[in-house]
């Protein structure tokens, strides 16, 4: 596991680019924030996660756990799970708007324009 990183994955990265040929400037990975969020955009007072289905238990074929060594996996994606809530209601808490993109919503076109689609509503709806 030591060899998956957690920053700078593709979807991220497609995210990032999306949002900044739009014209919107973020900031990456900010350690002061409660999760480290993947992309903050702070003249809009939003973060946004780009999670993995996997790791971060989404309720999607793209979830699957491993057939072997099931327990140790099972407290792994759900120790992430209750991270993610909590970091999540902390930065509500403190005013934040938090946004979710999962993988497997932005795995093709279509589900990536979307997802996008959603981004720039919450942007723009205050």
């Amino acid at each position: 596991m030591a060899l998956i990183s957690g920053k700078e994955t593709k979807p991220e990265i497609s995210v990032r680019s999306f949002l900044f040929r739009l014209g919107f400037r973020f900031r990456k990975n900010v350690k002061e924030l409660a999760g480290k969020p993947d992309i903050v955009l702070p003249k809009h007072k939003t973060v946004i996660f780009v999670h993995g289905c996997f790791w971060h238990g989404h309720d999607c074929n793209r979830a699957v756990l491993p057939t072997s060594n099931i327990e140790f996996w099972k407290t792994k994606i759900q120790n992430n799970m209750e991270r993610d809530k909590l970091a999540k209601s902390k930065l509500e808490i403190i005013g934040w708007r938090v946004l979710t993109i999962w993988g497997c919503e932005i795995k093709n076109k279509k589900q990536f324009e979307g997802a996008m689609e959603k981004i720039i509503n919450a942007l723009n709806s205050k």
